[in-house]
């Protein structure tokens, strides 16, 4: 479906003119409808969050699969929820406790949004990473910002999507870093990490994340790249 046919579908007629005027001004037509469907679920979404992908929701059923294999009731750690969309489906699909946090306040308005709006009791607070966590979780997952300031990206992303969920420093691998250097203080002693990755970082990531866990997997997308990392802590995949 052309980002023309999805506007004449979503949006009202009386607002359709002026949906077009932005989608010519290079607006990207998920903000301009408000809304996206993710693992099933409508999700509101606005410029405050990243607009979530198909590669995230890959993401989520390959996790979904290993705390089946894994685990019976997981509680389950969304770092850097943005607009809700992992922890919701995560919550929708499995039985499961899940919290989810964000650095930023305005992410974390429209995650609880979408989370009230889907029926999905999940618990939400603002947190730097690990900073103002306190529990211990089965599984922790995140889609963390992952983009070199330099990548090359469509400017329609650029332009729109927030900075703060696209770019990481040292060449997008700060936060991945920070992560796996913290974790082994917020898990159980059997546990699933489960991460987005840039298609190119799967060698690099592995090899850091290696320091600090027995167990990681990188898998791939549907497009047969480097996509996903998963660490195991006192299970194997």
């Amino acid at each position: 479906m052309s980002d023309l046919e999805y506007l004449k579908k979503y949006l009202p007629k009386d607002k359709l003119e002026e949906g077009i005027k932005r989608l010519e001004n290079g607006e990207p037509v998920q903000y301009i409808v408000g809304n996206v469907d993710f693992y099933g679920y409508l999700l509101s979404i606005n410029p405050s969050v990243l607009i979530p992908r198909f590669e995230t929701e890959l993401l989520v059923e390959k996790t979904i699969n290993y705390s089946k294999k894994f685990f019976s009731c997981p509680k389950i750690l969304d770092l850097g929820t943005g607009s809700g969309c992992i922890a919701i489906a995560l919550k929708k699909e499995l039985k499961s406790i899940v919290d989810a946090i964000d650095l930023s306040n305005k992410a974390l308005e429209v995650a609880k949004k979408n989370a009230k709006e889907n029926d999905a009791d999940i618990t939400f607070w603002q947190s730097d990473l690990f900073s103002n966590v306190q529990d211990t979780y089965d599984i922790i997952i995140s889609n963390p910002p992952y983009l070199e300031e330099e990548e090359e990206i469509m400017d329609i992303v650029r332009n729109n999507e927030p900075k703060e969920a696209l770019f990481a420093p040292n060449h997008g691998l700060e936060i991945y870093e920070r992560i796996f250097k913290d974790a082994h203080k917020y898990i159980q002693k059997k546990a699933l990490l489960a991460f987005e990755i840039g298609y190119r970082q799967g060698p690099i990531l592995k090899n850091m994340a290696q320091k600090y866990f027995d167990h990681a997997l990188v898998e791939k997308d549907y497009s047969g790249k480097d996509r996903f990392l998963f660490l195991f802590v006192g299970i194997k995949p």
